[in-house]
């Protein structure tokens, strides 16, 4: 295959248009850049429309299988214009443009440990939630009121392709409240105003972890609808965790509470 080497060429001007969100929205379309990621969301069976490649910046030597199990169309680029065409200071290679995801509740399946993150205003945040969940094995993530892109390029590369193995579900904060009444999910609020220190909860049944700005904390949606309120100990000046840091305390003391149980 001939490959592409112009910045003119329609293909990589369409591309380029996915940096930005208007064009995300309008398209329903976003970019999946990287090795990982795009092996996550083959795993997943994420369908992946095209993959632009550059096989001189291959890291390793799974790449060819990777593009073939992809089922996706597949344009060979010439260095120099994929380097252009790169959101990363160190492109690998590979970069994919797929239809935007599923994001509503019938994702999730019987959910016992949940995240859902109130105004999340950072794309590297959200995609550092997402890993969170992922490692403590969440059974998925609601977003609410929304302040960033799910598909930003950003949140893609934070949660290094979790995206693709959490469920997750966008929401406005009063429908996911009613969900999580109707399914008999405790909500779990994390506030440094609260009495009770996170580690001396019972969170061993069904239970979301509400999660909120570093600046502003939760609403009072969340802080009057919470079953139970718990804070995490901060013993220097700081008065608040970064949002991810503070959610992956809060998740694996869950992890840890119901190992001890088995």
């Amino acid at each position: 295959m001939e490959p592409l080497a112009s910045k003119a060429n329609p293909k990589i001007k369409e591309l380029m248009a996915l940096r930005e969100r208007r064009d995300r929205d309008r398209t329903g379309r976003f970019l999946i850049e990287g090795y990982r990621e795009l092996l996550r969301a083959v795993e997943a069976k994420t369908t992946i429309d095209s993959i632009f490649f550059c096989p001189e910046l291959f890291l390793g030597s799974n790449e060819p299988a990777l593009l073939k199990a992809s089922g996706a169309r597949l344009y060979r680029c010439e260095e120099g214009l994929f380097r252009h065409i790169s959101y990363r200071d160190r492109p690998d290679g590979l970069i994919g443009v797929a239809p935007h995801l599923q994001r509503g509740f019938e994702r999730l399946h019987n959910p016992t440990l949940l995240l859902v993150a109130e105004h999340v205003e950072k794309p590297g945040n959200l995609g550092t939630l997402l890993r969170s969940a992922d490692g403590a094995g969440a059974d998925g993530v609601v977003v609410c009121d929304r302040c960033t892109d799910l598909h930003n390029p950003n949140v893609v590369r934070a949660s290094v392709g979790t995206l693709f193995t959490v469920p997750v579900v966008e929401a406005t904060g009063e429908s996911a409240l009613q969900w999580l009444r109707e399914n008999k999910i405790r909500i779990v609020a994390a506030s440094d105003k609260a009495q009770q220190i996170y580690t001396q909860v019972d969170l061993t049944g069904p239970v979301a972890f509400i999660v909120g700005t570093e600046q502003l904390g939760l609403t009072p949606l969340w802080m009057e609808s919470a079953d139970i309120h718990v804070r995490i100990p901060m013993l220097g000046r700081a008065d608040s965790l970064n949002v991810a840091t503070a959610a992956s305390l809060l998740l694996y003391e869950a992890v840890r509470q119901r190992d001890l149980r088995r």
